[in-house]
């Protein structure tokens, strides 16, 4: 078990602010796009699936949602979109991980290699920084009265982890068994959140200094605010 992550909760406090400000459609638009190439059936594509489910949580119209399976399907003569991702180290030689849709790569990849050289850092090759990090689902539940009753009780499931953050409890589980211990979690009373796969880091580089948290804060805001980016992973978190 992990402790408070603060890194974290501001990056939910920034989702929250965006999908208020309906910042968010047009990226999820792209990753519905993209996964539905796998499968057109939620229920047959988990990927998919966890795309619409995001969309319906920020609120986007089912026309929109409609429009961008039919985009992927090849139902609209519209720019084909391919997924990239890019390695890199961000300020204080954090390592940064961000998954990006886009239609022109070549564009991309100068935009995002700007917004690292810009940000005090450097966009590096593949596989530079991924082995710093591991894939697993991750499910954000809302943290209840008794806290650490309900980590022990989340432990006995068998997950992977727990981490007690801020404002919730983040679940880690093997990739393919975030559908059914979100389901789990939700049988026995607990408030699931959110829902997702991501790139956890294996280990966390602490961050204490004033300027250096503004710096950080500064470029991961520019870096997840680009159009064509969808998440964004680093090895960070801000202590007071």
């Amino acid at each position: 078990m992990s402790g408070h992550s603060k890194w974290s909760t501001i990056k939910r406090q920034k989702e929250t602010a965006d999908k208020k400000r309906g910042m968010v459609f047009s990226k999820l638009a792209k990753a519905i796009s993209i996964a539905a190439r796998e499968g057109a059936d939620p229920e047959s594509n988990f990927k998919l699936r966890l795309a619409v489910e995001k969309a319906k949580q920020a609120n986007m119209p089912k026309d929109n949602i409609g429009r961008a399976l039919r985009r992927a399907q090849g139902k609209l003569a519209e720019m084909r979109f391919e997924e990239a991702v890019y390695e890199g180290y961000g300020p204080a030689g954090i390592a940064v991980m961000a998954e990006a849709v886009t239609d022109n790569k070549n564009r991309t990849t100068s935009e995002i290699k700007n917004i690292f050289e810009r940000g005090g850092g450097r966009l590096a090759g593949p596989g530079a920084v991924a082995y710093q990090f591991g894939k697993v689902g991750m499910i954000t539940v809302k943290k209840p009265e008794k806290v650490e009753e309900a980590i022990l009780s989340i432990i006995d499931m068998g997950v992977e982890d727990v981490e007690e953050a801020v404002d919730a409890i983040e679940v880690f589980t093997r990739p393919g068994k975030l559908d059914d211990t979100a389901k789990k979690l939700q049988e026995t009373n607990f408030s699931v959140q959110d829902k997702e796969l991501v790139m956890r880091p294996k280990a966390i580089v602490k961050i204490t200094e004033g300027e250096k948290k503004e710096k950080i804060l500064k470029f991961m805001d520019i870096l997840e605010a680009h159009d064509d980016v969808q998440k964004v992973f680093a090895n960070f978190d801000l202590v007071e």
